[in-house]
């Protein structure tokens, strides 16, 4: 009777979840057939955010507020702030993850919000704390539409530092990668994920404390092939370390969802203010 009661209550799980999932909000069109971009769009990476708040839900306070800034075209941006900040928000604000709560964000000229999702999605690449890589092949994770050439993967892997390790493997990028990446090492996914955003040279790239998994000797690597390599990007960096954007040509600091400060890092180590406590704590300055 017990075990009969249990399995019952187990079962009745998967009705709880179709019900659930039944009620679930939808996300916007995946596509519009509006006509407003062109195959290039964008291409210049403009991004400006007009008096833009987000919650990630209806009874929840604001996540972010009335945020108002313009990014140029190929412009390295830092993102700074503490924990709970809003600088994750802000990515996710930016593919539409979650929708604003008021304002707009416009890319090159156009609202984001009349676009659809896919269009959106295709032409940022966004690296996550969290590095993702799925079950099969080395060379499918790294080029899943089997768009580019063996050696322009390689290519792509030398520049990551990441050959020589491929070279090493039994079957190289035949080599099988388990559920998760879990055969690999955190910083190695991570790598592979920079590899894949490399080969994709997408107008906008936000890396999303991307390489908070990897010593600082590598890190200071990757930020060197970021400069070099995506030099034509536009590039938003929400910083785990704080010298990783020292050299960036401006950094954001947020404070409570707010813009706190938005300025070179020349100028807002003159000023004292948030960052330079930053930069001080990490001794910097």
């Amino acid at each position: 009777m017990v075990r009969s009661l249990a399995e019952i209550d187990n079962n009745i799980v998967s009705v709880e979840r179709v019900t659930d999932y039944s009620v679930t909000p939808k996300e916007a069109p995946w596509t519009l057939d509006n006509h407003l971009l062109h195959e290039n769009w964008p291409t210049e990476g403009r991004i400006e955010f007009k008096g833009y708040s987000l919650r990630y839900r209806p009874e929840l306070d604001l996540a972010l507020k009335d945020i108002s800034l313009k990014i140029n075209g190929r412009e390295k941006i830092g993102i700074a702030g503490r924990t709970g900040a809003g600088k994750s928000s802000l990515a996710m604000g930016l593919l539409r993850l979650v929708e604003a709560a008021a304002g707009e964000i416009v890319i090159d000229g156009t609202n984001i919000a009349k676009m659809g999702l896919h269009d959106l999605r295709s032409k940022v690449t966004i690296i996550p704390q969290d590095p993702v890589l799925f079950s099969g092949s080395l060379r499918m994770n790294l080029d899943p539409l089997s768009v580019y050439s063996d050696e322009e993967i390689w290519t792509a892997l030398d520049l990551m530092v990441l050959k020589s390790f491929v070279l090493d493997l039994p079957d190289q990028l035949a080599h099988e990668c388990s559920e998760g990446g879990e055969n690999l090492s955190v910083g190695q996914r991570q790598l592979i994920c920079l590899a894949r955003a490399l080969l994709r040279k997408a107008r906008i790239l936000v890396l999303d404390e991307a390489t908070a998994a990897v010593d600082l000797e590598t890190d200071l690597q990757i930020q060197s092939t970021i400069r070099m390599q995506f030099s034509e990007c536009t590039v938003l960096t929400i910083a785990h370390r704080v010298n990783t954007i020292m050299d960036y040509d401006r950094i954001l600091v947020m404070e409570r969802g707010r813009v706190a400060e938005f300025d070179t890092p020349e100028i807002l180590i003159a000023q004292k203010g948030l960052f330079y406590r930053m930069a001080e704590e990490s001794g910097l300055v």
